[in-house]
């Protein structure tokens, strides 16, 4: 959805109707996770996917027929079995598509939205997709303020606390309420989807090593700083466009910053005087991934002088050194490659080993 809004902010201002289809659930081998998005716009442009390409025809005609005036619609779309022409999922697995009308008289808070997405303004947006209050209802809820309604001021209330904390977590899933915002009930669905700002990557060396990481972080996702206290390497010239460079010791840059359970800290430094500080600080913040590269022999001397320093066995259990997955890497692209493919197996709690030596679904159902 993040990466369609530019579009849909658009056709919104312009005041064109049209179809918006969300995955809002999913089961075992799903191509898409829940918030995944498609609209069909003006002279049928389409943009975004559901589904990678295994339903997004029948989803096109959905859109169409809603964006023309129907009522907001949800389907599932399961296993297509044997049957060539059947509409659904070769992959085995299951997702529920909802499919609604934006327009500003139906949903007078999506220009907000889109507005806070592109200004980095964390926001969540309530949609009721099932039981009995009006399906495609949206609500947006910020922080401090709310636009829209679900149709009762009960379920508003509710879902509006629920939103809020959603949105410190950046969690999006289903959540079920009566049809006045009952707790101990479940008639109504409630898909929330919240659009928290980018993660961090916090990459510390400016070396070439660095820049193929800070590529590969920003292809990614994540809002990329490199860190160096050497001002000769600390030019961003020698980084992608868009990632902020940054020439200060490391350890003082990474006490001054903000972290969270998302936030992705790469030590590239390999010199102990910025390693051992840098570390230490980051060791006992919140982080989602903390990684150090160097050799075994470094890391059993880095990790002595950590012990040293006063971390204890717990804070440095969350040190993933050296760096990255056993690919063979060698060049820095390669490394860059081993680094984000530990970072993507942690986040989702992936094993690490070929497709060929594992079982079950390829896209196992993950928690929100």
């Amino acid at each position: 959805m993040r990466d369609v809004l530019p579009v849909l902010g658009r056709w919104y201002a312009a005041g064109v109707p049209f179809g918006l289809a969300t995955v809002v659930g999913v089961s075992r081998s799903a191509p898409r996770d829940p918030g995944a998005a498609m609209a069909v716009g003006p002279d049928e442009e389409v943009v975004g996917s559901v589904s990678g390409g295994c339903v997004e025809g029948a989803v096109f005609e959905l859109a169409q027929e809603v964006a023309a005036g129907g009522e907001a619609r949800l389907e599932t779309f399961g296993y297509s079995d044997e049957d060539a022409f059947a509409v659904g999922l070769t992959c085995g697995g299951e997702i529920t598509v909802l499919v609604r009308a934006v327009t500003p008289g139906r949903d007078p808070g999506f220009g907000a939205v889109a507005d806070s997405v592109a200004a980095g303004e964390p926001v969540t947006v309530a949609t009721v997709t099932d039981g009995p209050a009006p399906r495609g209802a949206a609500l947006a809820v910020w922080q401090d303020r709310t636009l829209g309604t679900l149709g009762a001021s009960g379920l508003d209330a509710a879902v509006t606390a629920d939103a809020r904390g959603e949105l410190a977590l950046g969690a999006t899933g289903l959540r079920h309420y009566g049809p006045r915002g009952q707790r101990r009930e479940d008639s109504v669905s409630v898909f929330l989807q919240s659009f928290a700002p980018p993660p961090r990557m916090l990459v510390f060396g400016a070396i070439d090593y660095a820049a193929a990481v800070a590529r590969i972080g920003d292809f990614l996702g994540y809002r990329v700083t490199v860190c160096d206290a050497r001002p000769v390497f600390a030019t961003p010239r020698r980084f992608p466009e868009g990632v902020e460079v940054v020439a200060q010791w490391p350890h003082r840059y990474l006490r001054e910053t903000g972290t969270d359970e998302r936030t992705v800290i790469c030590v590239l430094t390999h010199d102990p005087k910025f390693d051992v500080p840098l570390l230490t600080e980051a060791l006992r913040r919140p982080a989602a991934y903390i990684g150090a590269m160097g050799s075994r022999r470094t890391h059993a001397e880095r990790a002595e002088r950590l012990a040293e320093a006063g971390l204890t066995e717990s804070e440095l259990s969350r040190l993933r050194s050296p760096v990255g997955l056993d690919l063979g890497a060698r060049t820095p692209e390669e490394v860059a490659v081993s680094v984000a493919a530990e970072i993507v197996a942690l986040r989702w709690g992936g094993s690490g080993a070929p497709l060929t030596a594992t079982e079950g679904a390829v896209h196992p159902h993950r928690p929100s």
